[in-house]
């Protein structure tokens, strides 16, 4: 895809980091050369690396935010109160967005105020494949109104994912008691139960290089771990406690996986307390995604 001539003001880009610096300097790298000249927040969870002076050196244009510590995904709810444009693009230390593709889905967004979020092709480099995942979101088991640029999706992808930031921000963003992993699907959710949609759309494309410095055991406790936190939140008790079930027979048998659970049950308090049903609209959407789920060979957290 390729963008007009011209700089667009209407999305913001967010990237929250930790520890990984060559990857966010590449990635810094190229979404200055973006034809869309995004304003750019990062946020960096406490790295020791150096990344924040990297940046700060590098990038000066770029608007760099120091916790002083690991807030997770509520990094970018950090990011996003800074932000004053109308849209706003995640993408990860990993993540890069394509030329063009920023301008593109602010156009969607400014034509159709219910939908709340646009989600990319994932394009894994450097091969150039297709993510796994995308065969996911463009045969989403959800059917939505006719004038959706793509299919209706029930979660989304916060590496490739540009949102409207009032939308955002009335859901509450990020959960903080989730911290990171899977956590796009409570407020997802959310969105979904205050009558927005949201869409996938191959013409968008995000480029994705993993990084090598991520520990897949921890990814793996913290998915297990939020997915059951989301489904006591937000599923009716009978769905709640047949999904638990069901994660409980088919996760691995280790100690990940023991700990993911142990991890659940002691957030329990909280969580319940927390705890707002959704309609049954919004129910018969999850009930719909968890079977088309069941099926899935490119779940990033659970087995």
């Amino acid at each position: 895809m390729t963008g007009a001539a011209g700089p667009d003001p209407r999305t913001a880009v967010v990237v929250i980091t930790q520890d990984r610096r060559p990857e966010l300097l590449r990635t810094l790298r190229i979404l200055r050369d973006l034809p869309e000249r995004p304003h750019v927040v990062v946020t960096d969870n406490g790295s020791r690396d150096g990344t924040a002076q990297a940046v700060a050196r590098l990038f000066p244009e770029v608007e760099l935010l120091r916790p002083g510590r690991n807030l997770g995904a509520v990094g970018r709810n950090l990011a996003v109160r800074r932000v004053r444009t109308p849209y706003v693009a995640f993408c990860d230390d990993d993540t890069w967005w394509d030329p063009g593709s920023l301008r593109r889905a602010a156009d969607l967004l400014d034509a159709y105020p219910a939908l709340a979020a646009v989600t990319a092709r994932i394009v894994v480099e450097p091969s150039g494949e297709e993510d796994p995942v995308v065969a996911e979101l463009r045969d989403s088991p959800l059917t939505g109104p006719d004038w959706l640029p793509g299919p209706a999706l029930g979660s989304f992808l916060a590496a490739a994912t540009v949102i409207r930031v009032d939308a955002f921000e009335a859901a509450g963003g990020f959960h903080p008691g989730l911290f990171l992993g899977g956590e796009e699907e409570l407020l997802a959710t959310d969105l979904l139960t205050r009558g927005h949609w949201l869409a996938y759309v191959p013409e968008l494309t995000i480029h994705h290089a993993a990084s090598p410095a991520r520990d897949s055991t921890v990814r793996r406790v913290l998915g297990i771990r939020n997915t059951l936190w989301f489904t006591w939140l937000r599923r009716p008790w009978p769905a709640a406690l047949r999904r638990t079930a069901h994660l409980a027979r088919t996760v691995p048998r280790d100690a990940a996986s023991v700990r993911a659970f142990a991890e659940a049950f002691a957030g329990l308090p909280w969580v319940l307390r927390q705890r707002t049903p959704v309609p049954a609209r919004v129910e018969a959407c999850l009930v719909a995604l968890e079977k088309a789920r069941r099926h899935s060979t490119a779940r990033r957290y659970v087995g």
